[in-house]
């Protein structure tokens, strides 16, 4: 498989690596020194893009891959105001997108997790519910992407609850978020019930970014044989 990869921060450096150990190769690298090279002639020498840029990045870089025809994934977060025209432009080129918060396995079991846990304690009106997400100082979006997936969930499971907000000082409508920017801190993601008696909570912690880097070289290859919208619940058959 010939990944071309569009940012080569420490995600794209690892992505590489994972990539290599797995017998693919990765022959076109995008970043901020060589953006004009990102033409649809390159794109098309790739098998599938990978994508780890930012949230003002992204969705050009996502049109300039289905109008080359070429199947993109993503974890860039951020950018989900432009979900809906992504998601039309994918279809209009009757293209192949895969996007996920969080390409960890563990992250997406972990959601799976919350959805669960959310499911139970829907019937137990006498916990409050709050939630802690910790990155890396050089994350640029708060609350992270794989909080907001976790905050949407819950709401879906909970009648409630109707919007979540990046702030504990919230509405009984709302799910509260903390987020904190500590040095070389992958990520971690806390999802606190309360009452006046216990506490009930359930954690993912993140030890590197290998992880995520090996999801999303799996989900590449899952991409190829694959069309249209794309999430890891298919890809893990979940």
């Amino acid at each position: 498989m010939k990944a071309g990869l569009i940012g080569y921060g420490k995600m794209g450096k690892e992505i590489e690596k994972i990539l290599l150990e797995r017998g693919h190769s990765a022959p076109l690298i995008f970043d901020v020194d060589n953006l004009d090279e990102l033409t649809p002639e390159n794109l098309k020498r790739c098998d599938v893009v990978i994508e780890f840029t930012t949230p003002d990045a992204a969705v050009k870089n996502y049109l300039a891959c289905f109008e080359a025809g070429v199947p993109v994934v993503s974890g860039t977060t951020g950018w989900l105001d432009s979900r809906e025209l992504v998601l039309e432009k994918c279809r209009e080129k009757n293209g192949t997108f895969f996007h996920t918060t969080n390409f960890s396995i563990g992250v997406n079991l972990f959601f799976e997790l919350n959805r669960k846990l959310a499911e139970i304690m829907s019937d137990h009106p006498g916990y409050a519910l709050s939630m802690k997400e910790v990155h890396h100082t050089q994350k640029l979006d708060a609350p992270s992407g794989t909080a907001i997936t976790l905050a949407e969930d819950l709401i879906s499971m909970i009648p409630e609850k109707k919007s979540w907000r990046n702030d504990l000082n919230t509405s009984a409508e709302e799910i509260g978020i903390l987020s904190e920017r500590i040095e070389n801190v992958p990520g971690i993601h806390t999802i606190n019930w309360e009452s006046a008696v216990d506490t009930i909570q359930i954690t993912h912690i993140s030890k590197s970014r290998k992880g995520m880097a090996l999801g999303a070289v799996m989900a590449a290859e899952y991409s190829l044989n694959h069309k249209g919208i794309l999430s890891m619940k298919e890809m893990l058959n979940i």
